[in-house]
Order: structure tokens, then sequence, then C-alpha cells
């Protein structure tokens, strides 16, 4: 008999907020790259989340929705171009192009990810609490 049977939809949702984390801290750390391995400046990531049934074995109930990572892909706006002669990565025209990524963007999503994963966190060790209060009942 599973006690904390929300866990499983809390869990799948802490580890796609982890993700989510993750790629912003990328995009941040990348905000200046203007040239990448596969050549170009480097491109913002975006997370795309979905729901997804979550059932549990032997259960007769509904199964719960659950959310996970759908795709995490590349945004395809175009950066900025500056005029920077000097740079190594200027063409002809002394033009740099920068990446799509903006802080100020990055920083609301760095932090509603971090507020989301907050949230799930709490609601783990509510259950947690309520599962052992549940045991002492039972003693």
């Amino acid at each position: 008999m599973n006690l904390i049977s929300g866990i499983d939809v809390t869990a799948g949702a802490l580890n796609a907020q982890k993700t989510r984390l993750d790629i912003v801290a990328q995009n941040i750390a990348n905000a200046q790259t203007t040239r990448t391995a596969a050549g170009g400046p480097y491109q913002r990531q975006v997370v795309s989340f979905e729901t997804e049934l979550v059932r549990h074995e032997g259960a007769s109930g509904p199964a719960m929705q659950g959310v996970r990572i759908a795709s995490i892909s590349a945004d395809r706006t175009p950066g900025q171009q500056v005029y920077n002669p000097q740079h190594p990565d200027a063409g002809a025209d002394g033009l740099v192009t920068m990446p799509n990524v903006n802080l100020a963007y990055e920083m609301v999503d760095l932090i509603t990810a971090s507020r989301a994963y907050e949230a799930n966190l709490s609601v783990v060790k509510n259950s947690r609490q309520m599962a052992m209060k549940t045991l002492d009942i039972g003693k």
C-alpha cells in the first residue's frame, strides 16, 4: 500500500523543473558565446512540458496527471547584430551576430522555475509529514 500516492506526480514535476533550471543556467552561461562547435552563435534553449498519466500498480481508482519534459529545442529567433570590427567573429561589415539570449527573460524564467521547484518540494515535505502522522496514529 502506498501511503504517499501523489509523490510520483510531484517527483516528476521536481525533475521537470530541475531540467528547466539547468537549461536556463546554460542559456545564461552562453549569453555571450558567438561561436559554438556547430558554428555560429549560441541558440537559446527552450523547455516544453506536457502532461502524462501516472498509473499505480494495482490501483483501481483514476490515474493522476503529472508533468514531464516534452522537448528541449532551440529558439530560432535571430540574435542581435552588434558592430564590433575587432571581434574575431565579425563579418566583413564589422557586425557580430550575438546569441538570442535575453538576460531579463532568463532571470524571470529562473525565478519562476525556482519557485515552482520550491512549491513541489513543499508538497513532498508535507506528504511525508502526513504519512509519518498516519503511522503514529496506527501505533
